[in-house]
């Protein structure tokens, strides 16, 4: 009673001088962050734009341990970019019904082994191949992406056209750094003229069942058209402008890029483990094959 007396008094009577007023204190906690953890994370984000905070909690916490540092949590990581503004801006999507009237319509006369929906897969060897057009001053180029859908392993390789010659090359090398031996058992891909005629015998000579999709049906190739995207967001977004001088210089960029892919890049659908060590921890006899890549 006497406190509210006191400012009635003070203030000359006024009514609104006893609303309770604010008891937040004057003073408040900063968020103390180690400078080198908030360099560290601006490194990442400024190289790696789509990597989230979860994805870098583990190369942070690998980062904290190495430098002697107190790690910090995920939430905290958020504010850090939050806070620094380190963000990118998301693109939207567009996919396509397999079951529209246009998709029937289009059906091939040729008998191909179709599939209806986006794999639900519970084993190695499953990979989805896709082409990315890209248009640069006047210029077109292809880039060939593959993922294989349950390790999450990556591979792509920039030409100059997309033909059934380059996609035999692609392939060949995709072989050769694809960490489990004869591991590729289906190989996906939608109706293009370069994914057919020579390329397809040659699967069937190797004995991989190869399957197509519907078409303009890209829903069903959903895993690589999702690493199409991140492969536009986190390389070819910045590093395009070298196809202008060499393409070959942009596929030594690109080798960089995915050997960071999937030795070191924290993967959502793998626990954040990168698709090399995840395969080690489920698979450890195929350490073997490893340094064929």
């Amino acid at each position: 009673m006497y406190r509210w007396r006191k400012r009635l008094k003070q203030s000359g009577g006024k009514l609104s001088s006893l609303i309770p007023l604010s008891k937040a204190p004057k003073r408040k906690r900063q968020m103390m962050v180690n400078p080198k953890i908030v360099d560290y994370i601006a490194f990442l984000r400024e190289n790696h734009p789509c990597l989230g905070k979860r994805k870098i909690k583990p190369l942070l916490d690998k980062y904290c341990r190495k430098n002697n540092l107190t790690p910090i949590s995920v939430s905290t990581t958020s504010k850090v970019i939050k806070r620094h503004n380190l963000f990118f801006q998301k693109q939207g999507r567009i996919y396509h019904s397999p079951s529209s009237g246009w998709a029937k319509r289009r059906r091939l006369k040729d008998k191909r082994q179709r599939v209806r929906y986006s794999p639900k897969v519970k084993d190695f060897g499953y990979l989805e191949i896709d082409t990315v057009v890209m248009f640069l001053l006047g210029m077109k180029f292809y880039v060939y992406n593959t993922l294989d859908v349950k390790l999450k392993f990556k591979f792509a390789l920039a030409f100059k056209k997309a033909n059934v010659l380059n996609t035999l090359d692609f392939f060949r090398k995709l072989k050769k750094v694809y960490p489990l031996k004869d591991g590729i058992k289906i190989v996906q891909t939608d109706n293009g003229s370069e994914y057919l005629g020579a390329f397809h015998q040659h699967l069937n000579k190797m004995k991989i069942t190869h399957l197509f999709i519907y078409p303009r049906c890209p829903k069903i190739n959903s895993f690589v058209e999702r690493a199409n995207r991140t492969l536009k967001e986190e390389f070819l977004n910045e590093y395009q402008d070298l196809a202008l001088t060499d393409i070959s210089l942009l596929n030594q960029e690109l080798v960089k890029y995915l050997i960071w892919y999937n030795t070191q890049r924290p993967h959502e659908a793998l626990n954040y483990k990168s698709p090399i060590d995840y395969l080690l921890e489920v698979s450890p006899e195929s350490q073997m094959y490893l340094t064929r890549t």
